[in-house]
């Protein structure tokens, strides 16, 4: 059975990559990539949400196991979420297919056996 995964996004405002890193991590994440961005909103959307929104912005993707997204997600959320400084939003797509990654109890089992033979 393949073991299924969930793609995160995060944007940020710059500089704040590093708070949902931690987060995530703390959540069980093992890494993530950033994008450097740039945001456009209207003067609607910044009253909307009552949020000044800066044009600089950071896309973090954390590639998880679907059983801690919403752990991660909830991290993200108390860290970096729209009612901290880094106004950060995020959201989760499944993932149906993913190569080139290794699934570490596999890896362990494997390296066993060959060492009992």
């Amino acid at each position: 059975m393949d073991k299924k995964y969930e793609l995160i996004f995060c944007i940020i405002n710059a500089g704040f990559a590093d708070t949902v890193m931690f987060a995530a991590r703390k959540a069980g994440a093992s890494g993530g990539t950033i994008l450097k961005g740039r945001g456009i909103a209207g003067r609607e959307a910044q009253e909307q949400f009552k949020i000044n929104i800066q044009p600089e912005k950071e896309i973090v993707m954390l590639l998880v196991p679907k059983e801690i997204k919403d752990d991660v997600l909830r991290y993200i959320y108390d860290f970096a979420g729209l009612n901290t400084e880094g106004q950060g939003i995020a959201f989760s797509m499944p993932v149906e297919k993913a190569v080139g990654l290794k699934d570490f109890g596999k890896a362990q089992e494997v390296q066993a056996e060959s060492k009992e033979n």
